[in-house]
């Protein structure tokens, strides 16, 4: 299949499957009883669940996180007392047990250890496999609450946070990834709790081949955007990617859920057309960058090391665009060994917000800050009230959509600048030496988990810094929805009129693109001329780093 067939049958199955998911996921989300729910909450304790309040609906979702957190950096800690740890690994040190517990519960899965040498299969499974669904299901859970505000008429609750997180999980996430799984399997992804290989190398020497559950990981990391690996180079790994249906199984899993969930919003909200214009903007995005990526790799000067032989360009190429769009940190090819502007286009797609499809439900409550903002803008060029699909923009409003996008902004900003003073983590020089900071904490601040792989993070100050910024990066945005949507959900809705702006025209999809790159472009086009694009024109003129 050439290049041009295999990205036309990707985005066209994408296309196809998206919609019906979307429709079935906003089913599952507001049916009125599921089977097994009252069972399971009755024995839980949790029989009358109540509709929550935005403030109400935030405080359930940070304590479900504290919990969780504290679970899984107690097993991190102590993984050298507790079972299925055939290589007797010890415990991880605090400060990067602390970093990996922020990362997987933030969908991040930001890893600077070697998952197969420094975790044990029960850290591995019981551990971060659960995170993995639980923060997928976080995301889907702020989009539903996001889209019942939105959509509502002078209502103050939205929903109950631990029925759409049980709902997300168990009939969405779980069935999706049993099947992805069984099909990994047949692929040759390992799924195994046998003990390490140990053999013979080529060289002689003693060679130790770890197995472990990777398929069940594998398809939830996918699935669920949170990224990361079982293996340290993940899906370029051959026990954890090892033909090109799974290679294409695993990349499509990756946009999957999140282009569902833009069909999720508009079905929640009342409208599909909406949410079409939203869906081709993100697609019109993402394939802009794809065409940015595969032309600076097939240009004059070839960039071939870090790439798997048994991919083709166009296959990761793909992956690089895929990954970074969404909030996705897994990679079948190293990103620090791209071209300076292949490089660039993963790092600004991070930048943007990771709303080009971004993550479960996350890319999707993420762009709502951005169609706030786009409506208030163009109601000040046209002298309108702006409003959106029927609920009127005030100040308090704009306040909350500037608290999301601009926290991870200038984390990632300030957390570079630091770095860059006390040296830390970069092991290149000159230009691209800045671009691995930033992508880096573009990463974190993005939850995003995919990283330049010459950068060190594993020191007190990357995994102190880089936790700060995965936190900010999660929750600033997540108490922003919740509290910009809940706020719109008091409001009544206005008819449609005349001078009614429309959302769900070419205009506005034109008018959104626009934002977006604008706000970016703004916030970033001045320390990218120092990395990634001053690095690409040296690299033009002979001068390697």
């Amino acid at each position: 299949m050439n290049d041009i067939s295999y990205v036309f049958v990707f985005f066209t199955l994408l296309l196809l499957a998206a919609p019906f998911t979307g429709y079935y996921m906003a089913w599952i989300l507001e049916s009125k009883s599921l089977p097994s729910e009252r069972l399971v909450f009755r024995y839980l304790g949790l029989e009358h669940l109540e509709n929550q309040k935005p403030k109400e609906y935030l405080k359930s979702l940070i304590v479900f996180h504290l919990i969780g957190g504290i679970l899984l950096f107690l097993i991190l800690s102590f993984q050298d007392k507790l079972p299925f740890n055939s290589l007797k690994l010890a415990g991880m040190d605090w400060d990067l047990a602390l970093n990996t517990t922020i990362s997987f519960i933030t969908n991040t899965n930001w890893q600077a250890y070697s998952g197969e040498s420094q975790l044990s299969y029960f850290s591995q499974a019981v551990g971060l496999t659960p995170q993995n669904f639980l923060s997928a299901g976080v995301g889907i859970s702020v989009l539903a609450f996001a889209g019942r505000a939105i959509s509502s008429t002078t209502k103050q609750e939205f929903g109950n946070f631990w029925q759409d997180l049980y709902r997300s999980v168990f009939f969405i996430l779980l069935p999706l990834s049993f099947v992805l799984a069984i099909l990994l399997v047949s692929q040759g992804v390992v799924q195994s709790f046998a003990d390490t290989i140990q053999t013979i190398g080529f060289d002689g020497n003693p060679v130790s081949i770890p197995l472990g559950p990777a398929a069940s990981q594998v398809s939830i990391k996918q699935l669920g955007t949170n990224g990361g690996g079982f293996f340290g180079v993940n899906s370029a790994h051959p026990f954890e990617n090892p033909t090109p249906i799974s290679n294409f199984l695993e990349l499509f899993s990756i946009l999957f859920l999140p282009a569902a969930s833009v069909f999720l919003y508009g079905k929640a909200v009342g409208s599909f057309r909406h949410a079409w214009v939203v869906f081709f903007v993100m697609l019109a995005l993402i394939l802009l960058g794809w065409a940015v990526v595969f032309l600076s790799e097939t240009g004059s000067v070839g960039f071939w090391e870090g790439k798997e032989t048994r991919f083709s360009l166009t296959e990761s190429s793909l992956w690089l665009s895929a990954t970074s769009a969404a909030s996705n940190g897994s990679v079948n090819s190293m990103h620090d060994s791209y071209s300076p502007l292949a490089g660039g286009v993963g790092l600004f797609q991070i930048m943007i917000g990771e709303v080009i499809f971004g993550g479960v439900g996350a890319g999707m409550y993420g762009m709502i800050l951005f169609l706030v903002l786009t409506v208030f803008l163009s109601g000040l060029m046209t002298g309108r009230t702006p409003e959106y699909l029927g609920k009127k923009i005030e100040s308090y409003d704009i306040k909350w959509v500037l608290v999301g996008i601009l926290s991870p902004t200038v984390c990632i900003l300030i957390g570079s600048a630091v770095t860059v003073m006390i040296g830390s983590g970069y092991t290149a020089t000159g230009p691209h030496a800045l671009s691995q900071v930033l992508y880096a904490f573009s990463s974190a601040s993005g939850n995003n988990g995919s990283a330049f792989a010459g950068f060190g993070a594993d020191t007190i100050w990357g995994n102190l810094a880089l936790g700060v910024c995965m936190l900010v990066g999660r929750f600033s945005v997540i108490a922003s929805v919740i509290l910009l949507t809940g706020n719109m959900g008091r409001k009544k809705t206005t008819e449609k009129g005349l001078g009614s702006f429309r959302t769900d025209s070419l205009l506005f999809g034109g008018l959104l693109m626009g934002v977006i790159l604008i706000v970016a472009g703004l916030s970033f086009f001045p320390v990218l001329s120092l990395g990634p694009i001053l690095e690409q024109i040296l690299i033009s003129n002979g001068k390697l780093f």
